[in-house]
C-alpha cells in the first residue's frame, strides 16, 4: 500500500552546473500535461526509486466516535453518487477489488490439493500426475491473474479518484470563495481549513475514505474465504488446527510492514501549464486572509469559482501536485516481466518440496509437507488479519476527517444577507449614493476597544468626502462598514435612506469600487490582478490596458519581459534536489542555496522586482477597472490611503485622474495627508481616537482654528 513519500537528496552538492536543456547529460520526462521532470546523471549517483520499510503503530483511539460520523459518510456517498460517470468507474473498481479478495482463498485451496496429492503418494505409492500439473499451473495462473487484477484496479482508480477529487475541490473552493471576512478570520475556522488541506499524495480525504472502506470489505471477504478453506484443508489433519493457531499467533502480534518510495539523485521538476498555474493561484487567493476583504468587497467569488471550474475541467485527470503525479507515473510506467513472474516464483519452493516428497516418500514424511503448508498459509492469513486491523483503524480517522470536511462545506456566513434589491433604478447611480451614519459604534471581533464610538455624519449624493486622521483613528473602519465587511454593533447606517442591512449584499457591493489601505496582489498574472476589478470584462484587453493607463501602471508593465502576463508571485513552486553548486538559475528562476539546500522539493524563487509605488499602481488600476468599465453600475468610490506609497508628483497625477473619474459619483477618500483634495472636498471628517472631532468644509475648518487648521498649516503647503 502506498502511504506516503518523502524526497531525499544526496549528501553535499557537486560542483558544476545543472542545465535542463543539456540533452546529453539530462533526461527529460513529461509526467503528464502539467509536470515535467529533468533527471541528471553522474558517475557517483543514479536517479530512481528504492523501497525501505517503516512501522505502523496500532491504537484503539481512532475507533472512538465512529458511529457519530456515519451521517456525514452517508452524505458523502450520496454526493459521490451524483457525480456523472462515477458509478461506472466505481462499479469496475468494486468488481476488481472483490475478485482480488478471492485470490488468496483460491491459492490456499490449491495448496491444500498439493497436500492431498502428497498424502496419497505416500500411502498408495502412486501420483496423480494430471492433477499435479493442473494444481501447479493453477498456482501460476492465479498469481498472474492477481497481478493483472492489481494493474486493472490501479488503472481504474486514477479516473475515479480524479472525478471525486474534482467534485470536492470545486465545492470546497465555492465555500471558501464566498466566505465573508468575520467567518474566514475566525481562528477555529482557520484551524479547520488547515486540518482539511494537507498535501497528501494518496489523494483527497474522500478518496482515502472510499478506498479504506472498500479495503476493509475486501479484506473481510478474504479472511472469511481463507478461514473456510483453511478449516476444510486442516480439519482431517492430526493436530492441524492447533498447529495453525500456534503458527499465526506469533506473526499476528508483530507490527505490519509497509513501504514508501524514495526518489534520489540530481533532479528538477517544473510546470509551464497555464491552467494549472492559474488554478493554483486561484486556490491560494481564496485561502489567504490578506485577500479576503477585496474578494468580498469586490464580489469576486463567482468569477473566481467559474475560472477555477474551467481550469479543473481543462486539466482533467492531471489535476495533481508533483508528488502525486510522480507516484502515478512510476506505478503506471515501471513494468517488467520480472514483476509479473515475481509472485509465481514465490510458489516454486513449495512445489519443489512437494515433488521431492513424491519422489522420496520414506525419507520426507508427510508431516513435513503439512507443516510447510500450514506455516506458509497461516502466515498469509495472519498478515491479512493484521492489515484488516490497520485498515479499520484508519477508516475511523478518515470518517472523522469527512465530518470536518462537511462541517466546513456547510458553514454559513456571519454577515446576514439583505433581501431588498439595490438600486431600484440603475440610472440613479450616475449621480452617486447618499450615506448616513447614525450613532454608529463598532468593535472588531475579539477586541474590547472601540474602533468607532458613537459616530454620526451624512454624505449627500455626488459629494466628495475626505476622512482625515492618524493611523488607528477609525478611518478605514468606516469604509469597511460601508462595504459590509463587518456589521456594526450599535447604531444604523443608511444608503439612500435605506438601512444597509436590508439591502442585498451582492447588489450593494456591485455599486462600489474600493481600494483598501492594506491592498493585496493576487497570486495571478498582472492582467488578472487588474481584471478582477470587473471580472465580467476579464478578457477585454483594451479595457484592461485603459485601466492600467489610468492607474499609472501601463508603462512599467509593458516594459516587463512578459508584460501583462507577468506573475508578481508564482503560485506554483519548482521542485529540485542535489543540484550542483554552480546552478544559480533554474527554469529562468533563482535557485535558493541556503542552509537547507540539500532538502528535496525546495522552490526556485520568482518575484518580480517592483517598487512599492508600482505595486500600488497595479492595485489602483484594478479599482479604475471597476470604476471606468462599470460606469452605470458603480455609484460609490472608496479609497483608503491610495497615495501612501506615491511620491508627491505621482500623488498629484493620481488626484487629477480621480477627479476625472469621479464625475458626479459619491467618493470617500481616507488619508492622513492634507492637500489639494481636501481643499476641493464637500465635507471633511477629522477623526481622533475612534470619534469625529471636527466636521465641515475646508474653509469652515480653517476658520474654526481647531486641530484640522493646525495640522494643515504644518503640512498642507507641501502638497499644493
Amino acid at each position: 500500500m502506498f502511504r506516503g513519500r518523502r524526497l531525499r537528496a544526496r549528501r553535499g552538492n557537486p560542483q558544476g552546473k545543472f542545465d535542463p536543456d543539456d540533452e546529453k547529460k539530462v533526461k527529460y520526462t513529461r509526467l503528464n500535461s502539467v509536470w515535467e521532470l529533468y533527471e541528471g546523471y553522474s558517475e557517483d549517483s543514479q536517479s530512481g526509486f528504492s523501497l525501505l520499510p517503516t512501522t505502523v503503530q496500532l491504537t484503539l483511539a481512532p475507533y472512538l466516535g465512529l458511529l457519530e460520523n456515519l451521517p456525514f459518510v452517508w452524505k458523502m456517498l450520496k454526493d459521490i453518487g451524483s457525480i456523472r460517470a462515477c458509478w461506472f468507474y466505481l462499479g469496475l473498481y468494486l468488481i476488481g477489488e472483490f475478485a482480488l479478495s478471492l485470490i488468496p482463498a483460491v491459492q490456499l485451496w490449491l495448496s491444500g490439493q498439493l497436500l492431498s496429492i502428497v498424502e496419497i503418494a505416500v500411502e498408495q505409492r502412486t501420483v496423480n500426475k494430471r492433477l499435479l500439473l493442473h494444481v501447479a499451473f493453477g498456482r501460476i495462473a492465479s498469481s498472474i491473474v492477481e497481478f493483472a487484477l492489481e494493474r486493472f484496479v490501479a488503472r481504474i482508480s486514477r479516473p475515479l479518484n480524479s472525478l471525486i477529487k474534482q467534485f470536492y475541490d470545486v465545492n470546497l473552493f465555492r465555500v471558501l470563495a464566498r466566505m465573508d471576512v468575520p467567518t474566514f478570520d475566525d481562528p477555529i475556522i482557520q484551524r479547520q481549513l488547515e486540518e482539511d488541506s494537507p498535501s497528501d499524495p494518496r489523494g483527497s480525504i474522500v478518496w482515502r475514505t472510499v478506498t479504506s472502506a472498500v479495503h476493509i470489505a475486501s479484506t473481510t471477504t478474504t479472511l472469511i474465504s481463507e478461514l473456510f478453506v483453511l478449516y476444510s484443508v486442516l480439519k482431517n489433519q492430526q493436530d492441524g488446527l492447533l498447529l495453525a493457531f500456534s503458527s499465526f499467533l506469533h506473526p499476528l502480534l508483530e507490527s505490519a510492514g509497509e513501504h514508501m518510495s524514495l526518489f534520489t539523485g540530481v533532479w528538477a521538476a517544473t510546470t509551464r501549464n497555464a491552467d494549472f498555474i492559474k488554478m493554483s493561484g486561484l486556490r491560494q487567493a481564496i485561502r489567504r486572509s490578506v485577500h479576503r476583504k477585496e474578494i468580498v468587497a469586490g464580489d469576486m467569488w463567482e468569477y473566481l469559482l467559474s475560472e477555477y471550474r474551467r481550469c479543473v475541467a481543462a486539466l482533467g485527470e492531471d489535476v495533481a501536485d508533483f508528488i502525486e503525479t510522480l507516484h502515478n507515473h512510476y506505478t503506471r510506467r515501471h513494468f517488467s516481466v520480472a514483476q509479473m513472474l515475481r509472485q509465481p516464483l514465490q510458489e516454486l519452493p513449495q512445489i519443489i518440496f512437494t515433488l521431492r516428497a513424491v519422489q522420496h516418500p520414506k525419507s520426507i514424511p508427510l508431516s513435513l509437507a503439512s507443516i510447510n503448508l500450514i506455516t506458509s498459509s497461516t502466515t498469509k492469513f495472519s498478515g491479512t488479519l493484521q492489515m484488516f486491523l490497520i485498515g479499520s483503524g484508519s477508516i475511523s480517522e478518515n470518517f472523522a476527517m469527512i465530518r470536518k470536511l462537511y462541517e466546513i462545506m456547510n458553514l454559513g456566513n456571519r454577515i446576514p444577507d439583505g433581501t431588498i434589491p439595490y438600486p431600484e433604478n440603475q440610472q440613479s447611480l450616475r449621480t452617486g449614493m447618499s450615506i448616513e451614519f447614525r450613532n454608529v459604534s463598532f468593535k472588531y471581533p475579539g477586541s474590547s476597544k472601540y474602533a468607532l464610538k458613537n459616530v454620526s455624519f451624512k454624505i449627500g449624493k455626488g459629494q466628495l468626502c475626505v476622512i482625515l486622521g492618524e493611523n488607528g483613528s477609525g478611518k478605514s473602519t468606516i469604509l469597511k462598514l460601508i462595504a459590509r465587511l463587518y456589521d456594526l454593533q450599535e447604531g444604523q447606517i443608511l444608503i439612500d435612506d435605506q438601512d444597509i442591512r436590508t439591502l442585498a449584499l451582492a447588489d450593494l457591493r456591485r455599486t462600489m469600487a474600493i481600494l483598501f489601505q492594506d491592498y493585496t496582489h493576487f497570486p495571478l498574472s498582472i492582467r488578472e490582478n487588474i481584471a478582477l476589478g470587473d471580472p465580467k470584462h476579464a478578457n477585454d484587453i483594451e479595457r484592461i490596458t485603459q485601466a492600467a493607463n489610468l492607474g499609472g501602471a501601463s508603462k512599467f508593465v509593458e516594459a516587463l519581459d512578459e508584460g501583462y502576463d507577468t506573475y508578481l508571485e508564482r503560485p506554483i513552486r519548482d521542485h529540485y534536489s542535489g543540484l550542483p553548486e554552480g546552478t544559480t538559475k533554474l527554469f529562468g528562476r533563482t535557485v535558493n542555496f541556503g542552509p537547507l539546500r540539500n532538502v528535496g522539493g525546495m522552490a526556485t524563487s520568482e518575484a518580480t522586482t517592483l517598487s512599492g509605488g508600482q505595486m500600488q499602481r497595479i492595485a489602483l488600476s484594478r479599482t479604475f477597472m471597476r470604476s471606468l468599465i462599470s460606469e452605470l453600475s458603480v455609484g460609490l468610490l472608496l479609497f483608503d490611503e491610495p497615495s501612501a506609497s506615491l511620491d508627491p508628483g505621482a500623488e498629484h497625477d493620481l488626484f487629477e485622474r480621480l477627479r476625472l473619474l469621479r464625475g458626479q459619483k459619491t467618493m470617500l477618500f481616507s488619508s492622513h495627508r492634507f492637500g489639494k483634495l481636501t481643499r476641493n472636498a464637500d465635507i471633511i471628517l477629522y477623526m481622533h481616537d475612534s470619534v469625529i472631532v471636527e466636521e465641515g468644509s475646508h474653509d469652515k475648518l480653517i476658520k474654526a482654528k481647531g486641530e484640522y487648521a493646525r495640522i494643515w498649516n504644518l503640512q498642507a503647503q507641501a502638497f499644493l
